[in-house]
């Protein structure tokens, strides 16, 4: 480090003509969805504890999500005094791809969960996959940019490789 006054700021002031940041491979999904009643919130409810207390290998979700390889982080949460469900993601690549992957992997897990939904899509989703990915699309709220990662150039694959490397 120098003494000279001001030279480290300097060194964090980008130079003229420098390039942006790429932007991270990893993207966000909000997905908020409105529950169709009281009694619809009792039985997503009683659906989703069931299904999210099972063992790892059992539960249809985390198996898909570990197939599908591209989620660093999902949960549920209930909002609005329960009249709204949430889905909060951290996945890799393409919004596209990695809706039809959740089609593909976890289709009925979206069939079961829609059906409480009070503007669900037509279902089965896996036979109407763009009125899926539109649904999706038109109840994401869009997080306000940028999107901040600690590790923004590292895949899923990446990082499970990193921790296996270090014997984790």
């Amino acid at each position: 480090m120098s003494d000279q006054p001001g030279q480290q700021e300097a060194a964090a002031t980008p130079t003229a003509g420098a390039q942006p940041a790429a932007p991270p491979v990893q993207r966000p999904l909000t997905l908020i969805m409105p529950i169709a009643s009281e009694a619809a919130y009792q039985q997503l409810n009683e659906t989703l504890t069931g299904v999210q207390a099972l063992p790892p290998g059992q539960n249809p979700i985390m198996v898909a999500l570990d197939k599908i390889s591209t989620v660093h982080f999902a949960h549920f949460v209930f909002l609005e005094n329960n009249t709204r469900l949430g889905v909060i993601t951290t996945y890799d690549g393409d919004f596209g791809k990695y809706m039809m992957d959740f089609v593909d992997h976890i289709g009925d897990v979206f069939n079961m969960l829609l059906k409480f939904m009070a503007d669900a899509p037509p279902l089965p989703v896996q036979e109407h996959r763009q009125e899926f990915l539109d649904y999706v699309r038109s109840h994401d709220l869009r997080c306000i940019e940028p999107f901040y990662s600690a590790y923004p150039r590292s895949t899923v694959l990446d990082i499970q490789a990193a921790t296996e490397a270090a014997g984790q």
